[in-house]
Parts: C-alpha cells; structure tokens; sequence
C-alpha cells in the first residue's frame, strides 16, 4: 500500500467521530419529534376531558422544523453508508475501470450539489431567515428553519471528500475478497 493511502487512512477515526455525532442528533431529533407529536395528539384528543392538558400552537412548526433536520442530515449519513439511490442494473456490463470512474465523477457532483447547499444555504439562511419569525413562537428567527440546508451541505461535503478518496484509492488498492 502506498504511504499516502497510510497516512490518510489515519484520518478515519475522524469520519467516524463526524457520522457518530450527526447520527446522535438525527436520533435526539427523532425522540422529540415522536414527544411533541405524542403531546400534540394527546392534548387535542384528551385536551377537553384533561384541563391541564392542552395543544400548543407551536407543536407543528417545530416537529416539521425537527423533519426537516432529519430528512436532510440523513442523506449525508446515507452517503457515508453508501445507502443513497443510484442505478446499479448496468453495473455488472460495464467494465470495473469505468464503473470505479463512473462512481469517481458521481461523487465528484454530489460533492458539487453539497458545496451548492453549503454556500447558497447559508446565504438564504442569513437574507430570507433572519428577516422572520415563526409565526406561534415569535421570539424564533426562521434562520433555524432554513439553517439544515448549509448543514446538511457541510455534512455532505466531509463525507463525499472520503468516498472520493476511497473511490481513488480502489483504483490504486486490489480489492480483497
């Protein structure tokens, strides 16, 4: 194995670390939006017979707010796992160079698309979100409702740049079996 696949292969742990510490969040968010959802249900079906149980006007912004933290953090996860949606009925046809070139420039525009969301994301992010407000939790700036897309783009972009290196480094490495 070439030095540099070495050297690199030391900077893995620290995937590792950014996949653990987004997945946690993706799950923290799951949690709260299975209770705010649970207490809004709850509120409004037991809301009349329960006095002190009631469903708060802010429930649904922020469960869809938590959705979508989730929706886009998780794509960034699949892309680690190499879960994401590709078309792979042709694979086993085309030769293995061009398949690992293939996946080298499909890499290379995912890694676009998430410089895209970081860059554009944060600009709406900072214009068009912090000129609002939720409108049931008014002290909120929209800037958290809009903030997953440059994060999700960060997230991205750290786990495209490993599948690039480990699509480079197929090229160089024979694969075991």
């Amino acid at each position: 194995m070439p030095k540099f696949f070495t050297v690199m292969d030391k900077i893995r742990p620290a995937y590792d670390w950014t996949y653990r510490v987004v997945l946690f969040i993706c799950k923290i968010l799951l949690i709260a939006d299975i209770l705010i959802t649970s207490y809004a249900v709850a509120g409004r079906l037991l809301g009349p017979y329960i006095p002190f149980l009631h469903d708060p006007a802010w429930t649904e912004e922020v469960v869809l707010t938590c959705m979508s933290y989730m929706a886009v953090l998780s794509a960034a996860l699949a892309i680690r796992r190499g879960a994401h949606i590709r078309m792979t009925a042709f694979d086993r046809y085309i030769p293995k160079t061009a398949l690992k070139v293939l996946d080298v420039m499909a890499d290379i525009a995912v890694l676009a698309l998430g410089f895209v969301m970081l860059f554009v994301g944060w600009r709406y992010t900072t214009t068009l979100g912090s000129r609002g407000f939720y409108v049931s939790i008014t002290w909120l700036s929209r800037f958290w409702m809009y903030f997953p897309v440059p994060l999700a783009g960060f997230a991205m972009i750290i786990f495209e740049l490993e599948a690039i290196y480990n699509d480079i480094k197929a090229f160089f490495i024979k694969e075991e079996k």
